[in-house]
Protein backbone atom coordinates (compact mmCIF):
# COMPACT_ATOMS: atom_id res chain seq x y z
CA UNK A 1 0.00 0.00 0.00
CA UNK A 2 1.58 3.23 -1.20
CA UNK A 3 4.82 1.86 -2.61
CA UNK A 4 4.02 2.99 -6.15
CA UNK A 5 3.28 6.50 -4.85
CA UNK A 6 6.68 6.69 -3.20
CA UNK A 7 8.40 5.59 -6.40
CA UNK A 8 6.56 8.18 -8.51
CA UNK A 9 6.18 11.23 -6.27
CA UNK A 10 8.91 12.77 -4.08
CA UNK A 11 6.14 14.35 -1.99
CA UNK A 12 4.78 10.91 -1.11
CA UNK A 13 8.26 9.60 -0.35
CA UNK A 14 8.90 12.50 2.01
CA UNK A 15 5.59 11.89 3.74
CA UNK A 16 6.26 8.20 4.40
CA UNK A 17 9.75 9.10 5.68
CA UNK A 18 8.15 11.65 7.99
CA UNK A 19 5.73 9.00 9.24
CA UNK A 20 8.60 6.63 10.08
CA UNK A 21 10.45 9.38 11.93
CA UNK A 22 7.36 10.59 13.80
CA UNK A 23 6.31 7.14 14.98
CA UNK A 24 9.81 5.84 15.65
CA UNK A 25 9.37 2.65 13.66
CA UNK A 26 9.24 1.76 9.94
CA UNK A 27 5.54 2.19 9.19
CA UNK A 28 6.45 2.50 5.52
CA UNK A 29 7.80 -1.06 5.45
CA UNK A 30 4.62 -2.36 7.07
CA UNK A 31 2.62 -0.59 4.38
CA UNK A 32 4.81 -1.86 1.54
CA UNK A 33 5.61 -5.40 2.68
CA UNK A 34 3.61 -6.31 5.77
CA UNK A 35 3.33 -8.69 7.51
CA UNK A 36 -0.42 -8.30 7.15
CA UNK A 37 -1.20 -9.24 10.76
CA UNK A 38 0.97 -6.35 11.95
CA UNK A 39 -0.43 -3.89 9.41
CA UNK A 40 -4.03 -4.72 10.32
CA UNK A 41 -3.43 -4.28 14.05
CA UNK A 42 -5.43 -1.11 14.74
CA UNK A 43 -2.42 0.56 16.39
CA UNK A 44 -0.63 0.37 13.03
CA UNK A 45 -3.61 0.36 10.68
CA UNK A 46 -4.86 3.77 11.75
CA UNK A 47 -1.55 5.61 11.13
CA UNK A 48 -1.05 3.61 7.93
CA UNK A 49 -4.40 4.59 6.45
CA UNK A 50 -3.94 8.26 7.34
CA UNK A 51 -0.43 8.23 5.88
CA UNK A 52 -1.61 6.64 2.65
CA UNK A 53 -4.51 9.04 2.17
CA UNK A 54 -2.34 12.10 2.78
CA UNK A 55 0.36 10.72 0.46
CA UNK A 56 -2.32 10.54 -2.24
CA UNK A 57 -3.33 14.11 -1.40
CA UNK A 58 0.26 15.37 -1.63
CA UNK A 59 0.73 13.63 -4.98
CA UNK A 60 -2.50 15.13 -6.29
CA UNK A 61 -1.48 18.58 -5.09
CA UNK A 62 1.85 18.18 -6.86
CA UNK A 63 0.25 17.57 -10.26
CA UNK A 64 -2.73 19.89 -9.77
CA UNK A 65 -1.43 22.80 -7.67
CA UNK A 66 -3.97 25.35 -6.59
CA UNK A 67 -6.96 23.03 -6.71
CA UNK A 68 -9.02 23.47 -3.55
CA UNK A 69 -12.06 21.46 -2.43
CA UNK A 70 -15.37 23.08 -1.55
CA UNK A 71 -15.69 20.67 1.40
CA UNK A 72 -13.71 17.88 3.01
CA UNK A 73 -15.19 14.94 4.89
CA UNK A 74 -13.87 11.67 6.27
CA UNK A 75 -15.60 8.56 7.52
CA UNK A 76 -14.59 7.64 11.10
CA UNK A 77 -10.77 7.49 11.01
CA UNK A 78 -10.95 9.39 7.73
CA UNK A 79 -12.02 12.48 9.64
CA UNK A 80 -8.38 12.89 10.71
CA UNK A 81 -7.21 12.88 7.10
CA UNK A 82 -9.91 15.46 6.35
CA UNK A 83 -8.57 17.65 9.16
CA UNK A 84 -5.06 17.45 7.70
CA UNK A 85 -6.46 18.34 4.27
CA UNK A 86 -8.23 21.36 5.80
CA UNK A 87 -4.97 22.49 7.46
CA UNK A 88 -6.40 21.97 10.96
CA UNK A 89 -3.80 19.36 11.91
CA UNK A 90 -0.18 19.00 10.91
CA UNK A 91 0.39 15.55 9.45
CA UNK A 92 2.79 14.53 12.24
CA UNK A 93 0.33 15.60 14.94
CA UNK A 94 -2.50 13.70 13.24
CA UNK A 95 -0.29 10.63 13.06
CA UNK A 96 0.49 10.70 16.78
CA UNK A 97 -3.18 11.25 17.58
CA UNK A 98 -4.46 8.33 15.51
CA UNK A 99 -1.74 6.10 16.92
CA UNK A 100 -3.14 6.93 20.37
CA UNK A 101 -6.68 6.42 19.09
CA UNK A 102 -5.68 2.98 17.88
CA UNK A 103 -4.09 2.18 21.23
CA UNK A 104 -7.15 3.09 23.31
CA UNK A 105 -9.48 1.30 20.91
CA UNK A 106 -7.37 -1.84 21.14
CA UNK A 107 -7.43 -1.54 24.93
CA UNK A 108 -11.23 -1.48 24.89
CA UNK A 109 -11.34 -4.46 22.55
CA UNK A 110 -9.17 -6.48 24.93
CA UNK A 111 -10.96 -5.49 28.14
CA UNK A 112 -14.55 -5.37 26.84
CA UNK A 113 -14.71 -7.32 23.59
CA UNK A 114 -17.44 -6.21 21.26
CA UNK A 115 -18.16 -6.30 17.58
CA UNK A 116 -19.86 -4.72 14.62
CA UNK A 117 -22.12 -5.95 11.86
CA UNK A 118 -23.38 -4.45 8.62
CA UNK A 119 -27.15 -4.67 8.18
CA UNK A 120 -28.22 -4.56 4.53
CA UNK A 121 -31.66 -3.85 3.15
CA UNK A 122 -33.52 -2.99 6.34
CA UNK A 123 -35.71 -0.01 7.18
CA UNK A 124 -33.77 2.41 9.39
CA UNK A 125 -36.53 2.97 11.93
CA UNK A 126 -37.05 -0.77 12.36
CA UNK A 127 -33.33 -1.32 12.88
CA UNK A 128 -33.17 1.49 15.42
CA UNK A 129 -35.95 -0.28 17.34
CA UNK A 130 -33.96 -3.53 17.21
CA UNK A 131 -30.96 -1.67 18.64
CA UNK A 132 -32.99 -0.27 21.54
CA UNK A 133 -34.44 -3.69 22.32
CA UNK A 134 -31.08 -5.46 22.35
CA UNK A 135 -28.79 -2.81 23.82
CA UNK A 136 -26.59 -2.21 20.78
CA UNK A 137 -26.12 1.04 18.84
CA UNK A 138 -26.02 2.32 15.31
CA UNK A 139 -22.33 2.87 14.54
CA UNK A 140 -22.49 4.06 10.92
CA UNK A 141 -25.33 5.41 8.82
CA UNK A 142 -23.45 4.54 5.64
CA UNK A 143 -26.01 4.68 2.84
CA UNK A 144 -29.69 3.95 2.27
CA UNK A 145 -30.15 0.30 3.13
CA UNK A 146 -26.65 -0.07 4.62
CA UNK A 147 -26.22 0.57 8.33
CA UNK A 148 -23.57 -0.74 10.73
CA UNK A 149 -24.42 -1.66 14.32
CA UNK A 150 -22.02 -2.11 17.23
CA UNK A 151 -22.08 -3.45 20.76
CA UNK A 152 -21.15 -6.12 23.27
CA UNK A 153 -20.83 -9.56 21.66
CA UNK A 154 -23.89 -11.27 23.14
CA UNK A 155 -26.07 -8.22 22.56
CA UNK A 156 -24.80 -7.99 19.00
CA UNK A 157 -25.67 -11.63 18.38
CA UNK A 158 -29.22 -11.00 19.63
CA UNK A 159 -29.51 -7.91 17.45
CA UNK A 160 -28.34 -9.83 14.38
CA UNK A 161 -30.95 -12.55 14.86
CA UNK A 162 -33.70 -10.02 15.52
CA UNK A 163 -32.72 -7.99 12.45
CA UNK A 164 -32.94 -11.11 10.31
CA UNK A 165 -36.34 -11.94 11.77
CA UNK A 166 -37.63 -8.43 11.05
CA UNK A 167 -36.66 -8.25 7.43
CA UNK A 168 -32.95 -7.55 6.96
CA UNK A 169 -31.99 -8.75 3.49
CA UNK A 170 -28.44 -9.56 4.53
CA UNK A 171 -26.37 -9.37 7.71
CA UNK A 172 -22.58 -9.28 7.60
CA UNK A 173 -20.72 -9.65 10.92
CA UNK A 174 -17.31 -7.98 10.63
CA UNK A 175 -14.28 -9.68 12.16
CA UNK A 176 -13.18 -7.07 14.70
CA UNK A 177 -13.21 -7.03 18.51
CA UNK A 178 -13.74 -3.28 18.90
CA UNK A 179 -17.26 -1.83 18.99
CA UNK A 180 -16.24 1.54 17.58
CA UNK A 181 -18.74 4.40 17.74
CA UNK A 182 -20.58 2.83 20.66
CA UNK A 183 -20.86 3.33 24.41
CA UNK A 184 -18.24 0.60 24.91
CA UNK A 185 -15.68 3.26 24.00
CA UNK A 186 -16.77 5.54 26.86
CA UNK A 187 -14.18 4.28 29.41
CA UNK A 188 -11.29 5.58 27.29
CA UNK A 189 -12.93 8.78 26.04
CA UNK A 190 -11.54 10.92 28.87
CA UNK A 191 -8.04 9.54 28.39
CA UNK A 192 -8.22 10.22 24.66
CA UNK A 193 -9.62 13.70 25.33
CA UNK A 194 -6.38 14.57 27.13
CA UNK A 195 -4.40 13.67 24.00
CA UNK A 196 -6.75 15.71 21.82
CA UNK A 197 -6.50 18.70 24.17
CA UNK A 198 -2.72 18.92 23.91
CA UNK A 199 -2.60 18.50 20.12
CA UNK A 200 -2.03 21.79 18.23
CA UNK A 201 -4.89 22.71 15.90
CA UNK A 202 -5.90 25.61 13.66
CA UNK A 203 -9.24 26.81 12.34
CA UNK A 204 -10.17 24.94 9.14
CA UNK A 205 -9.26 26.54 5.82
CA UNK A 206 -12.12 24.73 4.05
CA UNK A 207 -15.35 23.40 5.61
CA UNK A 208 -14.91 20.04 7.37
CA UNK A 209 -18.08 17.98 7.82
CA UNK A 210 -18.61 16.54 11.30
CA UNK A 211 -19.16 12.78 11.58
CA UNK A 212 -21.38 13.42 14.59
CA UNK A 213 -23.63 16.27 13.39
CA UNK A 214 -23.10 16.20 9.60
CA UNK A 215 -22.53 19.97 9.76
CA UNK A 216 -19.33 21.99 9.24
CA UNK A 217 -16.89 22.16 12.15
CA UNK A 218 -16.31 25.88 12.50
CA UNK A 219 -13.60 26.26 15.15
CA UNK A 220 -10.93 24.42 17.11
CA UNK A 221 -13.06 23.94 20.23
CA UNK A 222 -15.75 22.24 18.15
CA UNK A 223 -13.16 20.02 16.50
CA UNK A 224 -11.67 18.93 19.83
CA UNK A 225 -15.15 18.01 21.10
CA UNK A 226 -15.89 16.20 17.85
CA UNK A 227 -12.86 13.91 18.01
CA UNK A 228 -13.80 12.74 21.50
CA UNK A 229 -17.56 12.44 21.02
CA UNK A 230 -16.97 10.62 17.73
CA UNK A 231 -15.67 7.61 19.67
CA UNK A 232 -19.11 6.87 21.12
CA UNK A 233 -21.37 8.35 18.42
CA UNK A 234 -22.59 7.08 15.06
CA UNK A 235 -21.00 8.30 11.85
CA UNK A 236 -23.67 10.32 10.03
CA UNK A 237 -22.32 9.67 6.55
CA UNK A 238 -25.65 9.86 4.72
CA UNK A 239 -26.48 13.24 6.22
CA UNK A 240 -22.94 14.51 5.58
CA UNK A 241 -23.14 13.76 1.87
CA UNK A 242 -26.67 15.14 1.69
CA UNK A 243 -25.43 18.38 3.29
CA UNK A 244 -22.64 18.75 0.73
CA UNK A 245 -25.02 18.08 -2.15
CA UNK A 246 -27.54 20.57 -0.76
CA UNK A 247 -24.81 23.24 -1.03
CA UNK A 248 -24.51 22.55 -4.76
CA UNK A 249 -21.50 20.22 -4.81
CA UNK A 250 -22.08 16.92 -6.63
CA UNK A 251 -18.52 15.96 -7.60
CA UNK A 252 -16.44 13.96 -5.13
CA UNK A 253 -12.88 12.59 -5.04
CA UNK A 254 -12.16 9.80 -2.56
CA UNK A 255 -8.54 9.51 -1.41
CA UNK A 256 -7.46 6.14 -0.06
CA UNK A 257 -6.59 2.54 -0.89
CA UNK A 258 -10.14 1.41 -1.75
CA UNK A 259 -13.36 2.80 -3.22
CA UNK A 260 -15.71 2.07 -0.30
CA UNK A 261 -16.82 5.68 0.18
CA UNK A 262 -17.25 6.25 -3.54
CA UNK A 263 -19.71 3.37 -3.69
CA UNK A 264 -21.58 4.69 -0.65
CA UNK A 265 -21.83 8.17 -2.15
CA UNK A 266 -23.32 6.76 -5.35
CA UNK A 267 -25.95 4.97 -3.29
CA UNK A 268 -26.78 8.19 -1.44
CA UNK A 269 -27.00 10.28 -4.62
CA UNK A 270 -27.17 8.33 -7.88
CA UNK A 271 -26.19 11.33 -10.02
CA UNK A 272 -23.07 12.20 -8.02
CA UNK A 273 -19.83 12.27 -9.99
CA UNK A 274 -17.40 10.25 -7.87
CA UNK A 275 -13.86 9.02 -8.48
CA UNK A 276 -11.60 7.14 -6.11
CA UNK A 277 -7.83 7.61 -6.22
CA UNK A 278 -5.27 5.59 -4.32
CA UNK A 279 -2.42 4.76 -6.68
CA UNK A 280 -0.37 6.34 -9.43
CA UNK A 281 -2.64 5.15 -12.24
CA UNK A 282 -5.81 6.56 -10.68
CA UNK A 283 -4.12 9.88 -9.84
CA UNK A 284 -2.99 10.27 -13.46
CA UNK A 285 -6.43 9.27 -14.73
CA UNK A 286 -8.01 12.00 -12.63
CA UNK A 287 -6.28 14.55 -14.83
CA UNK A 288 -8.44 13.46 -17.77
CA UNK A 289 -11.71 13.75 -15.83
CA UNK A 290 -14.18 16.48 -16.78
CA UNK A 291 -15.33 18.31 -13.64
Amino acid sequence: MGQDLVAAYPEAQALFEQADKTLGYPLSQLCFAGPEHALTDTINAQPALVTHSIAVLRALQAIQPGVSPAFVAGHSLGEYSALVAADVLEFADALKLVRERGRVMKEVGEKSPGGIAAIIGMDTATLETVCRETGVQIANYNAPGQIVIAGEKDALARAIELAKARGARHVLPIAVSVAAHSRLMAPVAREFAASVAKTPMRAPQVPVLSNVTALPLVDVDAIRRELVVQLTSPVQWIRSIEHIIAQGTTSFVELGPKDVLARLIRRIHKDAHVVSIGDVASIKALGSEQW
